[in-house]
């Protein structure tokens, strides 16, 4: 497919939640933009691995997990808008509302493996409900931006362990600002607002981990996981000024991964 076909694809999906090279000068607009710090997370060797993207949305680590050698990916998302887990005071027009800006659920993804050329295997199967029954088990399991989105964090985590007997990647957001000024005090940002629910500083994180059963291996120092070009603009809040601060001076989500096994 030449670069108009691949541009012309791209635009047929309204919202991109990530950035994705998809042919030579060809990007997906995405939300977030994952291509500049993709090499700092710590990845585990993936040469002929099985390996699970959970929530992979339009796909980006699924295909990372593809491209750096993995010998076969799963890549699992709800099946529906309705499937989020939804506040309380939006839970009844928040689906209509996404489905809105963000048309079919999961489009993006399957445009992005077409034009990837991709042997990704996509399975709709919310996180709570895997199980080695109908999914079986893998080496590697990678899950990012996931955990502020869940009403029930831990039980999600509890779930990705079932089916994971290799080695677990967690990249999640955190709360820069209690990870740096208390860093070794496991503490929870509570945010309710539309489909996010807390976010925990990095030492929460590690230890949401460790109380899920898993047993850490390494961890990153909290990064910035930079905005895209389709991310929507957004009021600059005293608080966020400080977490861009302690973000290196980017604009992005403050990011931390953690490598770990069950």
């Amino acid at each position: 497919m030449d670069t108009r076909d691949a541009a012309a694809a791209i635009a047929e999906q309204p919202l991109w939640y990530h950035t994705i090279d998809v042919a030579p000068g060809v990007a997906t607009p995405g939300w977030f933009d994952l291509r500049p710090i993709v090499d700092r997370i710590p990845w585990p060797d993936l040469t002929g691995k099985r390996c699970l993207d959970v929530a992979t949305y339009d796909g980006f680590l699924a295909f990372e997990l593809e491209r750096r050698g993995a010998a076969e990916v799963w890549a699992t998302d709800v099946a529906s808008h309705e499937g989020w887990d939804w506040l309380p005071r939006v839970r009844a027009l928040g689906p209509a509302k996404l489905a809105e800006m963000a048309g079919q659920k999961g489009r993006g993804f399957e445009i992005a493996a077409e034009l990837l050329g991709s042997k990704v295997q996509r399975k709709f199967v919310n996180v709570y409900d895997l199980h080695p029954d109908d999914i079986g088990t893998f080496d590697v399991v990678v899950c990012g931006s996931l955990l502020l989105h869940l009403r029930d964090p831990m039980r999600a985590l509890e779930a990705i362990r079932r089916v994971c007997h290799g080695v677990f990647l967690s990249i999640e957001q955190i709360d820069v600002i209690s990870s740096v000024v208390l860093r070794r005090r496991p503490t929870m940002f509570v945010l309710g607002d539309r489909a996010q629910w807390a976010i925990p500083n990095a030492s929460g994180h590690r230890q949401m981990l460790k109380v899920a059963g898993f047993d850490l291996i390494s961890h990153t120092k909290p990064f910035a996981e930079p905005f895209g070009v389709g991310h929507p603009t957004f009021r600059r809040t005293p608080r966020w000024m400080l977490q861009r601060a302690f973000s290196g001076g980017i604009d992005g989500v403050p990011t931390a991964a953690v490598l770990c096994r069950p």
